[in-house]
Parts: structure tokens; sequence; C-alpha cells
């Protein structure tokens, strides 16, 4: 009987793995970083870094929604990439990945997040980013953290949820090696470094004046990776000023070479040209809408001998 039961129990604990994500699927592209310290290695800038992308939402596209554990896998199966995402609080106090405080654009459902309970919610089917309504389901926050354990990377947004929370999440899951918080003031990041100094932190610092009042707030460089901007045309001193300082930057395209490709006002080869055009000015990571797009524009990059970053692509 005992036999039995530890056969079973190990098929249990497989069957868990594979789902939460202990294991990563052979197919898929991963970013393999095994524990906090390697992290920040990973972050870390080095001349001879490989650029690469942010997921922004995950990646939706037609038949992937937004925020979407499907949408993340099918990211992954095609590009290396790290995977931005959205917290939301439930009217019960549970954590979902939802972009607006309501429900209307991305879901069958109607009203604000806050309004429903996780059962509620858990009931809802999800729309992709041409409103076509598909088989999936809004995830946890700790469902998606168990996810991308051996997958990849997550970057938590705030949203409503405060980054007290999500530094609670990642200390819950032990998931400080594949998990980022934004933080979206100086106060936020100190914050968090006296919560946890292991915890790895996006933040916003779009100026020379920002910078230089980072450094005055006692958070390690090698705790943060830089946002600069949405804006195209960043003054290069900005990206030598953060990368004299150990730490890589980010762009977003989803406001300029997404949107006007989206758009039909750029073809599909002025899009890659502008992906690598973010890199050439500074850049080292691209938040992207279009992530599959942006990573494989990027891809041969990835062939360029790297002392540093190169083994962290599986």
């Amino acid at each position: 009987m005992k036999y039995v039961l530890s056969i079973i129990g190990l098929a249990l604990a497989v069957g868990l793995g594979s789902f939460c994500g202990f294991n990563a699927a052979p197919d898929l592209h991963t970013i393999q970083v095994k524990n906090t310290a390697d992290l920040k290695r990973f972050f870390a800038y080095t001349p001879d870094r490989i650029p690469f992308v942010s997921a922004h939402r995950g990646g939706a596209r037609k038949g992937f929604p937004e925020n979407c554990l499907p949408t993340f896998e099918n990211t992954l199966r095609q590009v290396h990439a790290i995977l931005e995402v959205d917290p939301h609080y439930t009217k019960d106090s549970a954590i979902v990945l939802m972009h607006d405080p309501t429900l209307n654009r991305t879901s069958t459902g109607q009203g604000k997040v806050s309004d429903y309970t996780l059962d509620e919610l858990k009931k809802l089917r999800l729309k992709d980013t041409e409103g076509n309504v598909t088989p999936y389901h809004m995830p946890t926050l700790d469902e998606a953290l168990e996810w991308a354990r051996g997958k990849t990377i997550l970057v938590l947004d705030m949203k409503d949820v405060p980054i007290e929370a999500r530094v609670r999440k990642i200390e819950e899951h032990g998931a400080e090696s594949h998990a980022v918080v934004m933080a979206y003031s100086h106060e936020d990041a100190k914050k968090c470094y006296q919560l946890n100094q292991n915890i790895l932190m996006e933040v916003m610092l779009g100026t020379m004046e920002k910078v230089k009042e980072f450094d005055q707030t006692g958070v390690p460089w090698k705790n943060v990776v830089v946002f600069v901007s949405h804006t195209l045309g960043k003054d290069p001193e900005l990206f030598r000023a953060i990368h004299q300082r150990g730490a890589m930057c980010i762009v977003g395209s989803s406001r300029n070479y997404d949107i006007q490709y989206s758009k039909g006002e750029i073809k599909a080869a002025e899009l890659t040209q502008g992906y690598r055009g973010i890199i050439q000015t500074g850049a080292d990571i691209i938040e992207a809408d279009l992530a599959i797009e942006a990573g494989h524009a990027l891809k041969p990059l990835l062939k360029v001998p790297s002392s540093s970053k190169k083994n962290y692509f599986n």
C-alpha cells in the first residue's frame, strides 16, 4: 500500500511541478537564472551584453490575450523574453493579472476587477487584441510566479498592488531569482531594498537629474534595471551614465514603432530596423507590445560572442 501511495505521490508531484512551471517545457526559449546573485549578474551591464525583449503584458496578439499563461508560452515558443505583467486586487484580496482596472476591454466581464471575487473572475474568459473571446481564463499572480520558474523572469508592474505586497508575494513563492518589481519612485525603491535586498527592481530614470538623485538613495545599482523612456531619441549620454553605474537600460516601443506598424504606417522591414535602432542608440532591452517581432529582430545579436550573457539564453 505504501508503495502504491508513493507512486501516486510521485506522479502527482511531477504533474503539479510541470503545471506550475518547475520544469521548463523543451520547446520554449528559456532564460536560465540560478539564484538571486545570478539574476543581478544577468541584468548587469557589460560592453558585450546581449540585447533582449521584455514582452509588454506578456506578448498579446491575435488569439492570445494580455496577461495570460498560454500567451506567455506562445511568446517563449518563438523568442527569448522576460515578461511584464499587471497585478490587480480582487474583491476578496486575491491578486490576478489584468492590465485595466475594469474587465470590459480584455474579458467577458463588465465593471471593476475589484468588485468581483476570485471565483467569479475565474469564470470569465479573456479576449485577444482584436476583441475575440478565447478559451483562456485570468491567472492569479501566484500561478504566474510558479509558472515562470525555470522559464523566464516576470516584471511585476504596480497597478493597485503596492510594492510591499508584491515583495511579499515574491517571498512567498521563493521567486527572488525570477521576478522583478517596478518601483515608480525613489521612495518605493528604498522601501523594496529595506524589505528584501535580494529583489531586483525596474526603476524609472528618464533624465540625468533622476540618475543623480538615485545615486543618493542608498540602493545599489546592481539591484536595478532602468526604464529610460517610451520616447525615442534620448541623449546617448544618459545611456552611458547608467551603463557606467553598471545597470542595463530599457526603452519602450509600444508607443512608437509598435503602434505605427499596427496602424500600417510602417512595413515589417522598417519595424525590424526600428528595433535594431533602439539598441544602437544605447538601450539593452526593448519593452515591446510586438514582442515576437522584436525578439526576431534581435535574434542575430544572440550569435554575437558574449563572455557574460550568452549562457543564460537556452
